[in-house]
Protein backbone atom coordinates (compact mmCIF):
# COMPACT_ATOMS: atom_id res chain seq x y z
CA UNK A 1 0.00 0.00 0.00
CA UNK A 2 1.37 3.84 -0.79
CA UNK A 3 1.57 6.13 1.29
CA UNK A 4 1.69 9.41 -0.01
CA UNK A 5 2.54 13.11 1.80
CA UNK A 6 -0.24 14.77 3.24
CA UNK A 7 -0.95 17.79 1.08
CA UNK A 8 -2.92 21.43 1.39
CA UNK A 9 -6.37 20.82 1.74
CA UNK A 10 -6.66 23.77 -0.53
CA UNK A 11 -4.42 21.81 -3.11
CA UNK A 12 -6.34 18.52 -2.49
CA UNK A 13 -9.74 20.60 -3.45
CA UNK A 14 -8.27 21.40 -6.63
CA UNK A 15 -7.58 18.33 -7.96
CA UNK A 16 -10.63 16.83 -7.02
CA UNK A 17 -12.35 19.22 -9.40
CA UNK A 18 -9.89 18.45 -11.72
CA UNK A 19 -11.20 15.46 -14.31
CA UNK A 20 -8.13 12.70 -14.96
CA UNK A 21 -6.85 12.80 -18.62
CA UNK A 22 -6.69 10.01 -20.95
CA UNK A 23 -2.82 10.83 -20.57
CA UNK A 24 -1.93 12.76 -17.10
CA UNK A 25 1.79 14.07 -16.66
CA UNK A 26 1.31 13.31 -13.28
CA UNK A 27 2.58 10.46 -11.20
CA UNK A 28 -0.52 8.07 -11.21
CA UNK A 29 -2.11 7.13 -8.22
CA UNK A 30 -4.84 4.29 -7.33
CA UNK A 31 -7.50 7.20 -7.23
CA UNK A 32 -6.56 7.77 -11.18
CA UNK A 33 -7.77 3.75 -11.47
CA UNK A 34 -11.16 4.29 -9.30
CA UNK A 35 -11.86 6.98 -12.16
CA UNK A 36 -11.48 4.52 -15.13
CA UNK A 37 -12.11 1.29 -14.48
CA UNK A 38 -14.88 -0.39 -12.86
CA UNK A 39 -14.53 -2.12 -9.93
CA UNK A 40 -15.03 -5.60 -11.93
CA UNK A 41 -11.97 -4.45 -14.04
CA UNK A 42 -10.15 -3.51 -10.73
CA UNK A 43 -10.37 -6.80 -9.57
CA UNK A 44 -9.27 -8.66 -13.17
CA UNK A 45 -6.08 -6.52 -13.28
CA UNK A 46 -4.72 -6.27 -9.81
CA UNK A 47 -4.96 -9.37 -8.51
CA UNK A 48 -4.82 -11.73 -11.19
CA UNK A 49 -1.83 -10.08 -12.65
CA UNK A 50 -0.17 -10.45 -8.99
CA UNK A 51 -1.46 -13.88 -8.77
CA UNK A 52 0.04 -14.82 -12.24
CA UNK A 53 3.33 -13.34 -11.55
CA UNK A 54 3.69 -14.78 -7.73
CA UNK A 55 3.12 -18.53 -9.35
CA UNK A 56 5.71 -17.67 -12.04
CA UNK A 57 8.51 -16.27 -9.75
CA UNK A 58 7.28 -19.13 -7.55
CA UNK A 59 8.91 -22.10 -9.80
CA UNK A 60 11.66 -20.09 -10.12
CA UNK A 61 12.52 -19.57 -6.43
CA UNK A 62 12.10 -22.86 -5.80
CA UNK A 63 14.22 -23.82 -8.52
CA UNK A 64 16.87 -21.04 -7.90
CA UNK A 65 16.69 -20.80 -4.66
CA UNK A 66 19.71 -18.22 -4.55
CA UNK A 67 20.28 -14.80 -2.87
CA UNK A 68 19.51 -12.05 -5.78
CA UNK A 69 16.41 -13.30 -7.30
CA UNK A 70 15.04 -12.23 -10.71
CA UNK A 71 18.89 -11.35 -10.73
CA UNK A 72 20.00 -14.62 -10.74
CA UNK A 73 16.95 -16.02 -12.91
CA UNK A 74 17.72 -12.97 -15.38
CA UNK A 75 21.50 -14.06 -15.52
CA UNK A 76 20.57 -17.91 -15.89
CA UNK A 77 18.38 -17.46 -18.94
CA UNK A 78 19.47 -14.16 -20.77
CA UNK A 79 23.32 -13.86 -19.15
CA UNK A 80 25.00 -11.20 -17.41
CA UNK A 81 24.31 -8.23 -19.10
CA UNK A 82 20.67 -8.08 -18.61
CA UNK A 83 20.84 -9.20 -15.23
CA UNK A 84 23.17 -6.75 -14.70
CA UNK A 85 21.36 -4.20 -16.19
CA UNK A 86 18.30 -5.39 -14.05
CA UNK A 87 20.51 -4.94 -10.24
CA UNK A 88 21.91 -1.63 -11.68
CA UNK A 89 18.26 -0.07 -12.55
CA UNK A 90 16.91 -1.04 -8.35
CA UNK A 91 19.95 0.12 -6.93
CA UNK A 92 19.89 3.17 -9.03
CA UNK A 93 16.56 4.11 -8.45
CA UNK A 94 13.71 1.45 -8.25
CA UNK A 95 14.47 0.34 -4.69
CA UNK A 96 16.45 2.83 -3.57
CA UNK A 97 14.15 5.47 -4.81
CA UNK A 98 11.17 3.49 -3.20
CA UNK A 99 12.90 3.49 0.45
CA UNK A 100 13.58 7.36 -0.27
CA UNK A 101 9.60 7.89 -0.86
CA UNK A 102 9.11 5.58 2.51
CA UNK A 103 10.97 7.95 4.25
CA UNK A 104 9.93 11.47 3.42
CA UNK A 105 6.58 10.15 3.47
CA UNK A 106 7.48 8.77 7.05
CA UNK A 107 8.70 12.14 8.24
CA UNK A 108 5.80 14.16 6.94
CA UNK A 109 3.08 11.94 8.72
CA UNK A 110 5.39 12.09 11.90
CA UNK A 111 4.97 16.25 11.55
CA UNK A 112 1.56 15.36 12.42
CA UNK A 113 2.75 14.34 15.91
CA UNK A 114 5.58 16.59 16.54
CA UNK A 115 6.71 19.97 16.00
CA UNK A 116 9.01 19.46 13.20
CA UNK A 117 11.62 21.91 11.45
CA UNK A 118 12.90 21.34 8.42
CA UNK A 119 16.25 20.03 10.03
CA UNK A 120 14.28 17.33 12.39
CA UNK A 121 11.94 16.75 9.30
CA UNK A 122 15.81 15.44 7.00
CA UNK A 123 16.57 14.41 10.33
CA UNK A 124 13.84 12.08 10.84
CA UNK A 125 13.32 10.63 7.11
CA UNK A 126 17.55 9.53 7.18
CA UNK A 127 16.82 8.17 10.92
CA UNK A 128 14.14 5.85 9.91
CA UNK A 129 16.56 4.70 6.66
CA UNK A 130 19.05 4.25 9.36
CA UNK A 131 16.43 2.52 11.81
CA UNK A 132 15.09 0.42 9.02
CA UNK A 133 19.48 -0.60 8.33
CA UNK A 134 20.49 -1.42 11.56
CA UNK A 135 17.42 -4.23 12.07
CA UNK A 136 18.08 -5.80 8.83
CA UNK A 137 22.38 -5.89 9.24
CA UNK A 138 20.85 -7.83 13.09
CA UNK A 139 20.17 -10.39 11.03
CA UNK A 140 17.15 -11.82 9.07
CA UNK A 141 15.15 -13.19 12.04
CA UNK A 142 15.52 -10.02 13.97
CA UNK A 143 14.56 -8.60 10.56
CA UNK A 144 11.76 -11.19 9.58
CA UNK A 145 10.25 -10.61 13.82
CA UNK A 146 10.35 -6.60 12.69
CA UNK A 147 8.76 -7.26 9.92
CA UNK A 148 5.93 -9.93 11.31
CA UNK A 149 4.70 -8.07 13.52
CA UNK A 150 4.17 -4.55 12.02
CA UNK A 151 2.43 -6.32 9.52
CA UNK A 152 0.07 -8.18 11.57
CA UNK A 153 -0.72 -4.42 12.87
CA UNK A 154 -1.11 -2.83 9.41
CA UNK A 155 -3.65 -5.80 8.38
CA UNK A 156 -5.04 -5.77 11.68
CA UNK A 157 -6.02 -2.11 10.95
CA UNK A 158 -6.68 -2.25 7.94
CA UNK A 159 -9.19 -5.25 7.93
CA UNK A 160 -10.94 -3.33 11.19
CA UNK A 161 -11.41 -0.54 9.38
CA UNK A 162 -12.94 -2.09 6.24
CA UNK A 163 -15.13 -3.87 8.75
CA UNK A 164 -16.07 -0.60 10.29
CA UNK A 165 -16.94 1.00 6.77
CA UNK A 166 -19.35 -1.98 6.20
CA UNK A 167 -20.84 -2.19 9.45
CA UNK A 168 -20.91 1.96 10.02
CA UNK A 169 -20.99 3.38 6.73
CA UNK A 170 -23.77 4.55 3.64
CA UNK A 171 -20.85 4.97 1.38
CA UNK A 172 -22.71 2.64 -0.88
CA UNK A 173 -25.83 4.34 -1.01
CA UNK A 174 -23.99 7.91 -1.69
CA UNK A 175 -22.21 5.85 -4.55
CA UNK A 176 -23.06 6.61 -8.11
CA UNK A 177 -23.40 3.19 -9.39
CA UNK A 178 -22.34 4.58 -12.75
CA UNK A 179 -18.62 4.43 -11.37
CA UNK A 180 -18.52 0.57 -11.38
CA UNK A 181 -20.09 0.02 -14.37
CA UNK A 182 -19.06 2.05 -17.33
CA UNK A 183 -17.56 0.51 -19.73
CA UNK A 184 -14.04 0.89 -20.97
CA UNK A 185 -12.83 2.52 -24.01
CA UNK A 186 -9.61 2.99 -25.76
CA UNK A 187 -8.93 6.41 -23.34
CA UNK A 188 -9.57 4.89 -20.49
CA UNK A 189 -7.81 1.83 -21.17
CA UNK A 190 -4.76 3.69 -21.84
CA UNK A 191 -4.99 5.84 -18.87
CA UNK A 192 -5.63 2.77 -16.92
CA UNK A 193 -2.07 0.97 -18.16
CA UNK A 194 -0.31 4.31 -17.04
CA UNK A 195 -2.31 4.42 -13.15
CA UNK A 196 -1.69 0.49 -13.27
CA UNK A 197 1.86 1.20 -12.84
CA UNK A 198 1.53 3.11 -9.46
CA UNK A 199 -1.21 0.89 -8.41
CA UNK A 200 1.16 -2.63 -9.14
CA UNK A 201 3.45 -0.85 -6.80
CA UNK A 202 1.92 -1.75 -3.45
CA UNK A 203 1.35 -5.80 -5.06
CA UNK A 204 5.43 -5.99 -5.58
CA UNK A 205 6.08 -8.14 -2.75
CA UNK A 206 6.06 -11.30 -4.82
CA UNK A 207 9.14 -9.75 -6.85
CA UNK A 208 11.16 -8.78 -4.06
CA UNK A 209 10.56 -11.72 -1.51
CA UNK A 210 12.88 -13.94 -4.15
CA UNK A 211 15.41 -12.05 -3.70
CA UNK A 212 16.58 -13.64 0.29
CA UNK A 213 14.71 -17.10 -0.93
CA UNK A 214 19.11 -17.89 -0.48
CA UNK A 215 18.55 -17.74 3.11
CA UNK A 216 14.89 -19.00 3.83
CA UNK A 217 14.38 -22.69 5.90
CA UNK A 218 13.96 -25.63 3.02
CA UNK A 219 13.05 -23.03 0.13
CA UNK A 220 12.45 -25.96 -2.07
CA UNK A 221 9.51 -27.03 -0.18
CA UNK A 222 8.23 -23.78 1.49
CA UNK A 223 9.02 -20.93 -0.92
CA UNK A 224 6.76 -21.20 -3.85
CA UNK A 225 3.62 -22.13 -0.83
CA UNK A 226 4.71 -19.04 0.97
CA UNK A 227 4.69 -16.58 -2.09
CA UNK A 228 1.68 -17.88 -4.10
CA UNK A 229 -0.50 -17.86 -0.71
CA UNK A 230 1.28 -14.31 0.66
CA UNK A 231 0.24 -12.92 -2.64
CA UNK A 232 -3.21 -14.75 -2.63
CA UNK A 233 -3.63 -12.83 0.86
CA UNK A 234 -2.76 -9.59 -0.16
CA UNK A 235 -5.04 -9.06 -2.86
CA UNK A 236 -7.86 -10.39 -0.47
CA UNK A 237 -6.94 -7.56 1.94
CA UNK A 238 -6.47 -4.65 -0.47
CA UNK A 239 -9.87 -5.40 -2.16
CA UNK A 240 -12.10 -5.64 1.03
CA UNK A 241 -9.82 -2.76 2.39
CA UNK A 242 -11.13 -0.68 -0.94
CA UNK A 243 -14.38 -1.87 -1.07
CA UNK A 244 -14.62 -1.03 3.11
CA UNK A 245 -13.53 2.33 1.87
CA UNK A 246 -16.00 2.85 -0.62
CA UNK A 247 -18.54 1.38 1.72
CA UNK A 248 -17.45 4.20 4.24
CA UNK A 249 -16.99 7.27 1.94
CA UNK A 250 -18.71 6.18 -1.46
CA UNK A 251 -16.82 6.03 -4.26
CA UNK A 252 -16.80 9.76 -4.93
CA UNK A 253 -14.80 10.05 -1.40
CA UNK A 254 -12.20 7.25 -2.54
CA UNK A 255 -11.58 9.59 -5.67
CA UNK A 256 -11.11 12.86 -4.01
CA UNK A 257 -8.78 11.48 -1.18
CA UNK A 258 -5.37 11.88 -0.70
CA UNK A 259 -5.81 10.08 2.52
CA UNK A 260 -7.94 7.75 2.40
CA UNK A 261 -7.97 5.88 5.73
CA UNK A 262 -7.36 9.13 7.46
CA UNK A 263 -10.52 10.34 5.96
CA UNK A 264 -12.57 6.86 6.58
CA UNK A 265 -12.28 7.47 10.07
CA UNK A 266 -13.18 10.77 10.41
CA UNK A 267 -16.45 9.91 8.65
CA UNK A 268 -16.94 7.23 10.77
CA UNK A 269 -15.57 8.37 14.09
CA UNK A 270 -14.80 12.17 13.77
CA UNK A 271 -11.79 13.87 14.29
CA UNK A 272 -10.47 12.29 17.37
CA UNK A 273 -8.61 8.80 16.20
CA UNK A 274 -6.79 10.93 13.68
CA UNK A 275 -3.63 10.77 16.13
CA UNK A 276 -4.53 6.37 16.03
CA UNK A 277 -4.39 6.64 12.52
CA UNK A 278 -1.05 8.77 12.43
CA UNK A 279 0.62 5.46 14.32
CA UNK A 280 -0.68 3.05 12.13
CA UNK A 281 0.93 4.94 9.19
CA UNK A 282 4.06 5.15 10.54
CA UNK A 283 4.34 1.44 11.11
CA UNK A 284 3.15 0.65 7.71
CA UNK A 285 5.92 2.68 6.54
CA UNK A 286 8.55 1.48 8.35
CA UNK A 287 7.26 -2.14 7.70
CA UNK A 288 7.55 -1.38 3.83
CA UNK A 289 10.81 -0.04 4.41
CA UNK A 290 11.62 -2.77 6.57
CA UNK A 291 11.09 -5.13 3.19
CA UNK A 292 12.68 -3.52 0.96
CA UNK A 293 15.89 -3.54 2.81
CA UNK A 294 14.86 -7.10 3.64
CA UNK A 295 15.35 -8.18 0.05
CA UNK A 296 16.65 -5.37 -2.53
CA UNK A 297 20.11 -5.49 -1.05
CA UNK A 298 20.33 -9.49 -1.34
CA UNK A 299 20.66 -8.76 -4.89
CA UNK A 300 23.30 -6.18 -4.85
CA UNK A 301 25.01 -8.87 -3.01
CA UNK A 302 24.86 -11.31 -5.36
CA UNK A 303 26.06 -8.86 -8.20
CA UNK A 304 28.79 -8.26 -5.94
CA UNK A 305 29.80 -12.30 -5.70
CA UNK A 306 29.53 -12.23 -9.72
CA UNK A 307 31.90 -9.56 -10.06
CA UNK A 308 30.09 -7.26 -11.45
CA UNK A 309 29.33 -4.93 -8.41
CA UNK A 310 31.59 -3.33 -6.10
CA UNK A 311 33.57 -6.29 -4.39
CA UNK A 312 32.96 -5.40 -0.75
CA UNK A 313 29.24 -5.52 -1.30
CA UNK A 314 29.73 -9.69 -1.82
CA UNK A 315 31.22 -9.40 1.92
CA UNK A 316 28.98 -11.03 4.60
CA UNK A 317 29.11 -9.66 8.02
CA UNK A 318 31.56 -11.64 10.62
CA UNK A 319 28.67 -12.41 13.64
CA UNK A 320 25.28 -11.71 11.74
CA UNK A 321 25.76 -13.68 8.83
CA UNK A 322 24.15 -10.59 6.51
CA UNK A 323 25.06 -8.92 3.50
CA UNK A 324 25.75 -5.92 5.83
CA UNK A 325 27.82 -4.00 3.41
CA UNK A 326 25.00 -4.18 0.87
CA UNK A 327 22.55 -3.24 2.68
CA UNK A 328 24.60 -0.10 3.93
CA UNK A 329 25.04 0.65 1.05
CA UNK A 330 21.41 0.70 -0.31
CA UNK A 331 20.66 2.86 2.71
CA UNK A 332 23.12 5.11 2.18
CA UNK A 333 22.53 6.01 -1.41
CA UNK A 334 18.54 6.30 -0.17
CA UNK A 335 19.35 8.59 2.09
CA UNK A 336 21.57 10.59 -0.79
CA UNK A 337 17.97 10.58 -3.01
CA UNK A 338 16.12 11.48 -0.11
CA UNK A 339 17.78 14.46 0.96
CA UNK A 340 18.00 15.60 -2.47
CA UNK A 341 14.85 15.41 -3.51
CA UNK A 342 15.49 13.70 -6.99
CA UNK A 343 14.26 10.39 -5.98
CA UNK A 344 10.74 11.57 -7.38
CA UNK A 345 12.01 12.52 -10.96
CA UNK A 346 14.19 9.09 -10.88
CA UNK A 347 11.32 6.71 -9.34
CA UNK A 348 8.99 8.42 -11.93
CA UNK A 349 11.20 7.94 -14.73
CA UNK A 350 12.22 4.17 -14.34
CA UNK A 351 9.27 2.49 -12.54
CA UNK A 352 7.70 1.15 -16.00
CA UNK A 353 11.37 -0.75 -16.48
CA UNK A 354 10.86 -2.43 -13.61
CA UNK A 355 7.64 -4.09 -16.28
CA UNK A 356 10.27 -4.60 -18.30
CA UNK A 357 12.81 -6.87 -16.42
CA UNK A 358 9.75 -8.84 -14.43
CA UNK A 359 8.49 -9.88 -18.05
CA UNK A 360 12.53 -10.80 -18.57
CA UNK A 361 12.55 -12.37 -15.37
CA UNK A 362 9.47 -14.72 -16.41
CA UNK A 363 10.21 -15.32 -19.62
CA UNK A 364 13.46 -17.30 -17.90
CA UNK A 365 10.57 -20.44 -17.20
CA UNK A 366 10.55 -20.94 -20.70
CA UNK A 367 14.11 -20.58 -20.97
CA UNK A 368 15.20 -22.71 -18.03
CA UNK A 369 12.75 -25.39 -18.91
CA UNK A 370 14.14 -26.17 -22.39
CA UNK A 371 17.96 -25.99 -21.48
CA UNK A 372 17.48 -27.34 -17.76
CA UNK A 373 14.70 -30.26 -18.18
CA UNK A 374 16.17 -32.09 -15.58
CA UNK A 375 16.72 -29.61 -12.81
CA UNK A 376 14.30 -30.17 -9.61
CA UNK A 377 11.46 -28.24 -9.72
CA UNK A 378 9.63 -28.88 -6.41
CA UNK A 379 7.26 -26.18 -7.73
CA UNK A 380 5.50 -25.86 -11.65
CA UNK A 381 3.60 -23.36 -12.77
CA UNK A 382 -0.01 -24.52 -13.11
CA UNK A 383 -1.70 -24.40 -16.79
CA UNK A 384 2.25 -23.35 -18.46
CA UNK A 385 2.52 -22.52 -20.85
CA UNK A 386 -0.85 -20.79 -20.67
CA UNK A 387 0.53 -19.12 -17.53
CA UNK A 388 3.38 -16.96 -17.54
CA UNK A 389 2.88 -16.27 -21.05
CA UNK A 390 -0.47 -14.26 -19.66
CA UNK A 391 1.71 -12.45 -16.95
CA UNK A 392 4.80 -11.62 -19.71
CA UNK A 393 1.97 -10.69 -22.27
CA UNK A 394 0.73 -8.14 -19.25
CA UNK A 395 4.09 -6.62 -18.57
CA UNK A 396 5.34 -6.17 -22.08
CA UNK A 397 1.43 -3.97 -22.65
CA UNK A 398 1.82 -1.94 -19.72
CA UNK A 399 5.31 -1.05 -20.92
CA UNK A 400 4.37 -0.26 -24.56
CA UNK A 401 1.70 1.56 -23.35
CA UNK A 402 3.62 3.90 -20.90
CA UNK A 403 6.01 4.21 -24.30
CA UNK A 404 2.95 5.23 -26.09
CA UNK A 405 1.41 7.24 -23.49
CA UNK A 406 4.20 9.49 -22.08
CA UNK A 407 7.24 8.69 -24.74
CA UNK A 408 9.58 11.70 -23.04
CA UNK A 409 9.18 10.21 -19.65
CA UNK A 410 9.81 6.85 -20.98
CA UNK A 411 12.67 7.67 -22.74
CA UNK A 412 14.37 9.35 -20.21
CA UNK A 413 13.73 5.90 -17.99
CA UNK A 414 15.50 3.96 -20.89
CA UNK A 415 18.19 6.36 -21.05
CA UNK A 416 19.23 5.80 -17.27
CA UNK A 417 18.18 2.04 -17.17
CA UNK A 418 21.08 2.05 -20.17
CA UNK A 419 23.53 4.03 -18.32
CA UNK A 420 24.16 0.30 -16.76
CA UNK A 421 25.87 -0.73 -20.27
CA UNK A 422 29.27 1.51 -19.82
CA UNK A 423 29.27 0.49 -15.80
CA UNK A 424 28.61 -3.23 -16.71
CA UNK A 425 31.63 -2.74 -19.47
CA UNK A 426 33.63 -0.98 -16.78
CA UNK A 427 33.34 -3.86 -14.20
CA UNK A 428 33.89 -6.64 -16.80
CA UNK A 429 37.17 -4.90 -18.12
CA UNK A 430 38.28 -4.42 -13.99
CA UNK A 431 37.33 -8.18 -13.18
CA UNK A 432 39.20 -9.17 -16.23
CA UNK A 433 42.48 -7.17 -15.51
CA UNK A 434 42.29 -8.63 -11.71
CA UNK A 435 42.09 -12.33 -13.30
CA UNK A 436 45.33 -11.31 -15.34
Amino acid sequence: MCVRPISAARRRRARSRRPLPASSDEAPTTRDLVRVLTLRDLVLVGSVLALLGAVTFGELGAMLPDAGGSYVYVREAFGRLPAFLLGWTLFLAINTGSTATLAVAFANYLRELLPLTTVTHTLASVGMIAAVTAVNIRGVRHAASVQNWSTALKVGAILALAVAGFALGDGFHRSDTRAFTTPLTLSRLSAAGVGLLGVLWAYEGWQNVTNSAGEAADPQRTFARGIGLGTAALVAIYLTANVGYVAAVGAPGVTRSDQIAADVVRALFGPGPATVVTLVILVSIFSAANGLALTGPRMYFAMARDEVFFRSLAEVHPRFGTPALAVAASAVWASVLALSGTFEQLFTYVVFASWIFAALAAASVFVLRRRRPEAPRPFRVPGYPVTPALFIAAAAAIVVNTIVARPVQALIGLGIVATGVPAYVLWMWRRRRARE
